[in-house]
């Protein structure tokens, strides 16, 4: 199993960002997001898509080792560097 606070995401113009909240607020999973909107849905309240399909806004961010969308992370991982 990969360690995800080593994973660097420098190459890829994404990052995970959480979605599906958790009673205590915290999401209980994290989605691959667009970099360039994420800032904009934090302040603004737009909605991000994530790799998946999935829409939310942004509320949290990841914190090492948060569990990551399957989905998102498959997308991820497929994608070449720097798309």
């Amino acid at each position: 199993m990969e360690d995800m606070a080593t994973q660097a995401l420098p190459d890829v113009d994404t990052r995970p960002e959480g979605t599906d909240s958790t009673g205590n607020d915290e999401p209980t999973m994290f989605h691959y997001v667009k970099k360039a909107k994420i800032a904009e849905s934090a302040v603004v309240g737009n909605l991000v898509v994530a790799l998946c399909g999935e829409t939310f806004p942004v509320t949290k961010s990841p914190k090492p080792g948060s569990p990551v969308c399957p989905d998102c992370k498959k997308i991820y991982e497929s994608l070449p560097p720097g798309d």
